[in-house]
């Protein structure tokens, strides 16, 4: 079922059956460089973070990561949607693609989607974002969504420091 629309995007929930995609984005080295490794090795594996992760948080929240799929094909391009982070007191918005769908506008347009959807439909007001310091494409398309380092955190004792976008005024676009 698709959840959010955009002129060359559908998003929808992840199901089980998303998991080859999943491992196949998950363990794709820019990921494991700018997101983390989430110890994936096998379709099982991302079978269970599929319904550990994104699918507990659908049942929690009512919002999580969707997958961004293509209109024109129904290819599956990457992840985009909304996180409810233990270590934020806000909620943040994620996106992760597979390098061949790289600088074709699909991020922006998605996570614009994305925020329209979490205001319009779920009444959240206010939604911030996180990106390591290396990953200047997350921190150019962070700034094009209206949003502005104003901070570095970090999600845990052990985890590394962040950077942290917020919007510039009390209602993000």
């Amino acid at each position: 079922m698709n959840l959010i629309t955009s002129e060359r995007l559908s998003l929808r929930w992840l199901t089980a059956d998303d998991a080859p995609f999943i491992l196949e984005l998950l363990t794709n080295p820019s990921w494991l460089q700018y997101i983390g490794d989430k110890g994936l090795k096998t379709t099982e594996d991302a079978r269970n973070y599929i319904v550990n992760g994104p699918m507990a948080m659908y049942e929690k929240y009512g919002f999580g990561l969707y997958l961004v799929e293509r209109v024109a094909d129904g290819a599956a391009l990457g992840l985009c949607g909304l996180i409810k982070r233990d270590g934020l007191a806000d909620v943040d918005i994620g996106y992760g693609f597979m390098p061949r769908y790289w600088s074709q506008g699909y991020a922006l347009e998605s996570s614009l989607a994305v925020l329209d959807y979490g205001r319009k439909a779920l009444g959240i007001e206010r939604v911030v974002a996180i990106t390591s310091d290396d990953n200047q494409a997350s921190v150019r398309l962070l700034e094009k969504l209206g949003l502005r380092h104003t901070a570095n955190v970090r999600l845990s004792d052990i985890a590394p420091e962040l950077m942290l976008f917020t919007p510039q005024d009390a209602i993000c676009i």
